[in-house]
């Protein structure tokens, strides 16, 4: 298995999300062997997770979520694209004025 490259600003990322996994862990009291179990992983993989390794399966990363009860945090990424919007925005061209009423 290749590692995976990933630029140090998303690695940043990436560990801050394990690090709020495993601090939600802690928070509901859970053993890293019970959230392994629940979510279907290795405890191995948890803590890969929990370290913020890109070479975890996202569904891996959602299973875990779920367990913890943060599934729907999944549905914020990406939610709120302005840039997204602002480009789709420079290349809407107005061919001609709406009619006045």
């Amino acid at each position: 298995m290749n590692p995976t490259t990933i630029i140090p600003s998303v690695q940043s990322l990436l560990t801050k999300l394990g690090e709020n996994i495993k601090l939600a862990r802690l928070r509901r009291k859970l053993s890293a062997d019970q959230v392994a179990e629940r979510a279907n992983v290795s405890r191995r993989t948890l803590y890969s997770i929990e370290k913020g390794s890109a070479g975890v399966a996202i569904g891996n990363y959602a299973m875990v979520l779920f367990v913890l009860g943060l599934e729907k945090d999944l549905l914020k990424m990406a939610e709120d694209d302005n840039l997204g919007r602002k480009l789709q925005d420079n290349n809407l061209l107005v061919r001609e004025r709406a009619p006045k009423k």
